[in-house]
């Protein structure tokens, strides 16, 4: 399967046992890889994985089968470069931080500096460095710029920590706080959000795309037919 199918898998909030209790996003992901059923597999990097369950519950039921198209393109997308944390959460502060309601996008903010501050470190760089597109988005919000500044001048900030609570956290916050947003199109937010993520760790992963057999998708479209 290289093309957009026809018939699309139905996708639920939450975990499920199996599939006749339901499947998200990485429950079937788990499944086209060869995996035991699962919403955690290890054909997924672990912060991909948590981006895509965050979106699978927080989108509507009628915009979720735009992300059934996506399942295939998450299988083997993983790396062991410790930078793609730091990308992956950072691509989801950017998104927030235009749409999250004005309390929320100090949060935003501190997300941003401390993937930058993790990737400085990890690339030898100033630690007050900014790349340009975040730069860019925090001279956008400069009461959330301040703020944040302010904020992590008081803050000891354990830079071992950042992959394992900083980045789950900063991802689940971004969505959340998407979701929650006043914006005319969470839903859509999401999805690119969600595509664009997938698109970039494919580059910056080195890892294109598979495609799957037309008889593995048919079969999980067959398994969550209602």
């Amino acid at each position: 399967m290289s093309h957009t199918p026809e018939l699309m898998p139905v996708l639920s909030r939450g975990k499920h046992r199996n599939a006749r209790k339901g499947a998200c996003f990485m429950e079937l992901a788990s499944y086209l890889a060869g995996e035991p059923w699962s919403d955690h597999p290890r054909c997924t990097h672990p912060l991909v994985a948590t981006l895509a369950r965050e979106v699978n519950d927080h989108v509507s039921d009628a915009s979720r089968i735009w992300l059934a198209p996506l399942i295939p393109d998450v299988i083997g997308l993983t790396t062991e470069d410790p930078r793609a944390d730091a990308w992956i959460a950072r691509k989801a502060a950017l998104a927030a931080l235009p749409v999250v309601s004005a309390e929320k996008q100090g949060v935003s903010a501190v997300a941003l500096f401390l993937c930058e501050r993790y990737l400085n470190r990890c690339e030898d760089r100033a630690d007050d460095y900014l790349s340009p597109e975040v730069d860019a988005a925090l001279n956008a919000a400069p009461s959330a710029r301040e703020w944040a500044e302010e904020y992590l001048s008081m803050s000891l900030w354990p830079p071992g920590d950042f992959r394992v609570r900083s980045a789950p956290r900063i991802v689940h916050s971004a969505v959340w706080g998407i979701a929650g947003s006043k914006a005319k199109d969470v839903d859509g937010i999401l999805v690119e959000l969600l595509r664009d993520t997938i698109t970039s760790c494919q580059t910056w992963f080195g890892h294109p795309a598979e495609p799957v057999a037309n008889f593995k998708w048919r079969q999980v479209v067959e398994m969550t037919a209602r």
